[in-house]
């Protein structure tokens, strides 16, 4: 894994690859039942993916209240 690569990267990376191949056997499949199990998989992908999106945020803000809660105790001291 490359090292300038974050986890939520990676992962992002794996889940668009995922949906690129379910959108294709979507699209080859003739049965109708199959097609709408697909849909569900590439929802549930899509989901995923956007609550990997939604961690990179939570983390980030987490990061930045950390940074102020050390300057506020340094400017105590």
């Amino acid at each position: 894994m490359d090292k300038t690569k974050s986890h939520g990267q990676e992962l992002k990376k794996e889940l668009d690859i995922m949906i690129s191949k379910i959108n294709a056997l979507e699209a080859a499949s003739t049965d109708r039942e199959k097609k709408s199990l697909l849909s569900v998989i590439r929802s549930l992908a899509e989901n995923q993916k956007h609550l990997v999106d939604e961690s990179e945020h939570i983390k980030k803000a987490l990061d930045l209240m950390m940074v102020q809660i050390f300057k506020v105790d340094q400017a105590k001291k």
